[in-house]
C-alpha cells in the first residue's frame, strides 16, 4: 500500500473543466516518491494507502491543488520591454528574469504602454479532476537499527 517513502507509479489524467490538460496514456507511468511534495497535496492524500491496480478518481479543490490564484501576482510591465516580441497576443505565455530569477507569466491584457502579466500557475484557483490507475508500489525501504 501507498504510505510515505513508496516509490509508486501511477497512470493519471488530468482534467479541468471537461478539458484534457495532461495525461500519461500512450507514455510510461509517473514514477514519484510519496510524501516528498512531488504530486500536488490533494493527490498525494487521496492516494494514500491505495495499491496497485487501485483506479481513483479524485477531484481536488484549489487549495489542495495549485493554491488560489493570488491578485497579487498579477502584474504590469512596460510594453517596450517586449518589444523583441512584436506578435505578442493576449494567452501568450512568456518566458522574464526577475530579481528572484527566471519565472513564466501568461499575458492578460496589452494596453498602449503596458503589458498585464499574470505570475500565478497557470491551474491556480482551479479545480483538479484526476483519474488514476496505481501501476507499482514498492515499499519505503525499512531501517534496520543496530545495537
Amino acid at each position: 500500500m501507498i504510505a510515505a517513502g513508496s516509490k509508486v507509479k501511477i497512470h493519471y489524467t488530468l482534467k479541468v473543466n471537461d478539458e484534457i490538460i495532461d495525461s500519461s496514456a500512450g507514455r510510461e507511468p509517473l514514477e514519484y516518491q510519496h510524501g516528498q511534495g512531488m504530486l500536488v497535496p490533494g493527490v498525494e492524500a487521496g492516494l494514500e494507502g491505495t495499491k496497485p491496480g487501485d483506479k481513483k478518481k479524485l477531484l481536488i479543490p484549489a487549495k489542495d491543488g495549485y493554491g488560489e490564484a493570488d491578485p497579487q501576482m498579477v502584474i504590469t510591465a512596460p510594453k517596450e520591454a517586449f518589444a523583441q516580441m512584436p506578435d505578442l497576443k493576449v494567452g501568450a505565455t512568456v518566458r522574464a528574469s526577475g530579481p528572484e530569477g527566471e519565472f513564466r507569466a501568461i499575458v492578460v491584457e496589452i494596453a498602449e504602454a503596458v503589458v498585464k502579466l499574470d505570475l500565478n500557475h497557470p491551474l491556480a484557483g482551479k479545480t483538479l479532476d484526476f483519474e488514476i490507475e496505481v501501476v507499482a508500489v514498492e515499499p519505503p525501504p525499512s531501517r534496520i537499527i543496530r545495537p
